[in-house]
């Protein structure tokens, strides 16, 4: 998913290293007389020292994963399958969430829903975070520059349609809705990569810079969470801008020169037009209250 969130952390991320959970130093059992209980105490207390809570071990996972990465540049086979199993057998629990949080509740009828994001971490090599849709909440159609993205839906049901750009046919004003308007709309063409919905639980769905769906919009059919994992994050000063789209069907424009779809497959394209961020999107970052995330 990952759209912009600067905005709503700015609110926030002062006070999340004064809020993360300090992890309490457990007490060494008591010794005593006998070689073969202290030895258990030990094993005992091993296990509890290397315990490693999911969360954390993500975000171990992402440091290995994204540390020779940078925009554009994909995670290895290994590496996306390394993370991709982390996040599979992730559970709402594991970020300390529940359905009935005041974030997943239905808003006032004829308001548009807010969503909530959390934001578990960023750097400038990754970033990890929460996105709360109370039902009916929509994320628009965004892109991910230059990003390989992770989102595991953690609860609920949730409509993706996406898209990747077609090769080889740039942005133009020459395909048209209508030749009577004095300012025509620079549009440019993509493939339908997804169009479905998804339940929880489901396998994670990867993104990458050039295919995958990069261009997405979520709609919250029932209250749901996704977790996401971005790399790199976004960075407007690194040409990482989020950017969002309105989607045309393919009929809507009169085709380029040079650009010809079968009429059975004209369903899967759409003619897509650069935005300016929806008025009516609020996106509201909210502290963080899971299993705490020690940044070694």
């Amino acid at each position: 998913m990952g759209i912009e969130t600067s905005a709503a952390n700015k609110k926030v991320k002062q006070v999340f290293e004064l809020a993360k959970d300090k992890i309490p130093n457990s007490n060494l059992s008591p010794k005593t007389n006998t070689n073969s209980k202290g030895k258990k105490n030990r094993r005992r207390q091993h296990k509890k020292m290397v315990a490693v809570s999911p969360v954390q071990k993500l975000f171990n996972t992402c440091n290995e994963v994204f540390d020779s990465c940078s925009s554009g540049i994909i995670p290895s086979p290994d590496d996306i399958r390394k993370l991709k199993a982390v996040l599979d057998n992730f559970k709402p629990a594991d970020v300390g969430l529940v359905p009935e949080m005041p974030h997943f509740q239905a808003s006032v009828a004829g308001k548009t829903p807010v969503i909530t994001y959390l934001h578990l971490h960023e750097c400038d090599k990754f970033s990890m975070g929460i996105f709360c849709l109370p039902p009916s909440g929509i994320i628009p159609l965004h892109n991910h520059p230059g990003m390989t993205v992770f989102s595991k839906l953690l609860f609920g049901t949730m409509h993706i349609k996406s898209y990747d750009w077609v090769a080889d046919v740039p942005a133009s004003t020459s395909a048209v809705a209508s030749p009577s308007k004095t300012k025509q709309p620079e549009v440019r063409l993509a493939k339908v990569k997804v169009n479905s919905k998804l339940t929880a639980p489901c396998e994670t769905s990867i993104l990458y810079p050039t295919d995958g769906g990069n261009m997405h919009c979520f709609t919250a059919v029932t209250a749901c969470a996704v977790l996401d994992v971005l790399g790199p994050p976004y960075s407007d000063p690194d040409g990482r801008h989020c950017q969002y789209y309105l989607d045309f069907p393919f009929d809507n424009f009169s085709a380029m020169d040079g650009v010809s779809i079968p009429e059975e497959e004209k369903e899967g394209y759409a003619w897509l037009e650069e935005r300016d961020k929806p008025e009516d999107l609020t996106v509201a970052g909210k502290l963080y209250t899971g299993p705490a995330i020690v940044e070694k």
